[in-house]
């Protein structure tokens, strides 16, 4: 630096966005989500014979529409998870974990929150948590037609 050149202090500007949205759930949507409500993950078969969950309209490998419904199991292991100790607008206070998990029968991963997790000792959270951890799939008592209708707890 030269000393013409002076030092600054990085710039800053402050922006934030609170945005609402209403989705139309259509067909596929729609029979997930009911399927919450009744205690079941379903999933759709794609062209290529793969167990899409959550399901999809239409395959993306072939772009063809996916008709065959599949129901699969409330229970499989985590492939990723994080948990989270700083608070976003519109999420749940911290800390909470949130993973995906392939369910037994599923050939992809369905995301959720992680619950029955002591999550204030960092160490054990993310142990708990880990890749490769058993969890099933608890269902709210009284659901909201929406995907917090579910969330994993990990299996002992």
């Amino acid at each position: 630096m030269t000393e013409q050149q002076t030092e600054q202090a990085p710039a800053f500007y402050n922006q934030t966005w609170d945005l609402e949205y209403r989705h139309a759930l259509g067909d596929t949507a729609g029979r997930f989500l009911n399927g919450l409500a009744e205690g079941k993950i379903w999933g759709i078969k794609s062209q290529d014979g793969r167990v899409i969950v959550p399901p999809r309209s239409f395959d993306d490998h072939t772009f063809t529409k996916n008709t065959e419904w599949v129901e699969v199991g409330t229970t499989g292991v985590i492939e990723m998870s994080t948990v989270v100790y700083e608070g976003f607008r519109g999420l749940p206070d911290p800390p909470y974990a949130i993973g995906y998990a392939l369910l037994d029968g599923a050939d992809t991963a369905l995301v959720g929150y992680i619950r029955g997790v002591d999550l204030t000792d960092q160490e054990h959270a993310i142990e708990a948590t880990k890749i490769g951890t058993r969890v099933k799939v608890v269902f709210a008592e009284k659901p909201s037609g929406t995907s917090a209708d579910y969330w994993f707890e990990p299996i002992d």
